[in-house]
Order: C-alpha cells, then sequence, then structure tokens
C-alpha cells in the first residue's frame, strides 16, 4: 500500500486537520480521507507512517461497528467500493481511497473534545503530581502514576486549531453548551468506554484514556463522529506488564515521541516546526506499533483489498 501524505480528490475539500482531509458530498454527507501523516507535539512531519492512514479508519470502523445499539455514530461506509457506488465522482480514484476513506453523515460539531480517563497519565498525571488537580478540581491525595481511576474521570477540554487543547471543568462545559447537551455528551462518553475498555481488556488492552468527539445531525440527533478508541486518539497500554506507579509502554507514536525527545534534549531540535528528519527505523518501528495496535485490538491483522 502507497503512503499518502496528501490528498486530491474530485470533490469539494472543506477541511484538512493534522491527519485527516475532508470534503463534502453534497449538503448531509463527508468524506473522511486519512492520509499516513503523523504529527507530535503539535508538529507534523515531513515524513509519512505506512498503513497508519488505514489503520485510524479500520480500527473507527470496527468499533462504530461494537458500537451498534449502543450510541449512534456518522460512519456510512469505510468500504471503497461501496464508497464509489454511493459517490459516482470517485470512480477511478479506488486506490486513494481504498482502506483509508470513509463516507459519513454531515454534523454541527460541537466545539469540545470529551476526554475521559480510567487511568491517571499524561498531563493529567503531571496536574495532578503538581497540584493535586485535574482541570483545577480536587481528587484524592495518594494516587500514583498510572493508578486506575475509579470511577473513570470525565474531563472536557476545548479544542483548539493550532497548539494544545486546554482541559476544563464540566460546569465550563455547561456555561459554553447548556446543561443538556453537557449531559448527553458525559453520558454518551461514559457509555462507549465502557464497552470499549471492556472488550479491549478482554484482548489485553488497556485504554488508560481516549477522547471523542460529538456532532448533531441534519435530523436533530447527537453523534458519535471524527474517530473511534485510536492509537492517535487514546492511550493503549499492554494489559500483562500494566504496573502502576511509573510510565506504561503504549502502542501509539512512542519510538516517534522518544526520538524526538532525544533530538530536543540534545539542542538539535527546538520543538517547533520545521521537525527534524526521521531515520527509516524510527518510521518502521512507528508503522509496526500502529499495526500491532490494529492486530491486538480487533483480534485480527489489517489487510486492504
Amino acid at each position: 500500500m502507497t503512503t499518502m501524505l496528501a490528498s486530491d480528490l474530485p470533490l469539494p475539500r472543506i477541511g484538512r486537520g493534522k491527519v485527516r482531509d475532508i470534503y463534502a458530498v453534497g449538503d448531509d454527507r463527508v468524506l473522511l480521507l486519512t492520509t499516513d501523516r503523523i504529527s507530535a507535539f503539535d508538529v507534523v512531519m515531513a515524513e509519512t507512517i505506512s498503513m497508519k492512514g488505514a489503520v485510524l479508519t479500520q480500527i473507527s470502523a470496527w468499533w462504530f461497528a461494537q458500537l451498534e445499539g449502543v450510541v449512534p455514530h456518522h460512519m456510512i461506509s469505510a468500504d471503497a467500493d461501496t464508497i464509489i457506488t454511493q459517490v459516482p465522482a470517485l470512480e477511478g480514484h479506488r486506490t486513494a481511497l481504498a482502506g483509508r476513506a470513509m463516507l459519513c453523515r454531515r454534523t454541527t460539531v460541537f466545539p469540545i473534545e470529551c476526554v475521559i480517563r480510567g487511568y491517571l497519565s499524561g498531563s493529567a498525571w503531571k496536574e495532578y503530581a503538581a497540584q493535586g488537580t485535574l482541570a483545577g478540581e480536587k481528587l484524592p491525595s495518594g494516587l500514583l502514576e498510572s493508578a486506575k481511576l475509579e470511577p473513570a474521570i470525565f474531563s472536557p477540554a476545548t479544542k483548539a486549531e493550532t497548539g494544545h487543547d486546554e482541559n476544563i471543568t464540566i460546569a465550563r462545559m455547561r456555561e459554553i453548551l447548556g446543561d443538556e447537551v453537557t449531559y448527553t455528551l458525559e453520558s454518551m462518553t461514559r457509555a462507549i468506554y465502557t464497552l470499549g475498555e471492556k472488550i479491549s481488556r478482554d484482548q489485553g488492552i488497556i485504554i488508560a484514556d481516549t477522547k471523542f468527539e460529538f456532532g448533531r445531525d441534519g435530523d436533530g440527533r447527537i453523534i458519535l463522529i471524527d474517530e473511534a478508541m485510536t492509537p492517535d486518539s487514546s492511550r493503549f497500554w499492554a494489559a500483562d506488564v500494566y504496573k502502576p506507579g511509573q510510565p506504561q509502554p503504549s502502542f501509539d507514536k512512542q519510538p516517534l515521541r522518544d526520538y524526538l525527545d532525544v533530538e530536543r534534549r540534545a539542542g538539535r531540535w527546538n520543538g517547533e516546526a520545521p521537525p527534524p528528519p526521521l531515520p527509516a527505523e524510527v518510521v518502521d518501528a512507528t508503522s509496526k506499533r500502529y499495526l500491532e495496535a490494529y492486530r491486538r485490538i480487533t483480534g485480527t491483522d489489517l489487510k486492504i483489498a
């Protein structure tokens, strides 16, 4: 499968994120095309990661199938032939679509990242270690790094166009979205995480934390959009080596982060664009990590027809 840095489809492109290109399909649908771009520390690398776009799309598609009857979602199809049948303008672009494209219902997106944390790690651990809080709200004392949080903590964040998202309180979320929408988004987030955490744990993976996005469709329904429990939106740990009180090895872009950390500490990179060139072994290790995450979550190897 050829890697893809950027897409060029015969549809109106209405957005481009760090990873996804978004195209309009009429007034009520969008096509999400997940490239093989990768970012770290809010900087997009020059290199592509083989199979990354397909991994993100197909893990999301797998989760959307598991979530049928739990929460409504935006996926119509992640099969290239089905997408071409529904969008004839894409005839002749099957190679670009295969594995990495998802046809979805179009929504008005809520400007909040719905983060849920089942374990104390990452930015949440840093804040807790310094202040004993998460998003300014007090947590119990004496918690260890990577400790399991019971119950899981709903920790919304504002969506940043550039730079880092900012953790906010649920009270602040209510001010932005109102009580009813806030309650609905938290309830849906908890329902998705509860199912995902159980399924993943049965496969030997801990979902330490994850984030979701939601939107309102043309019928007024609030539905899950974007991606679902992927290595880019979640922190995956191997259950068989989990040990609280320390950082955990993760199934994501950790080889890339580790390399960039070395470059930054050595003074060869200032942490801003442009990023340093990536050695082939870092690119390869990162690709393998994504593919392993897919295999561990779904129980099968990723195959693109």
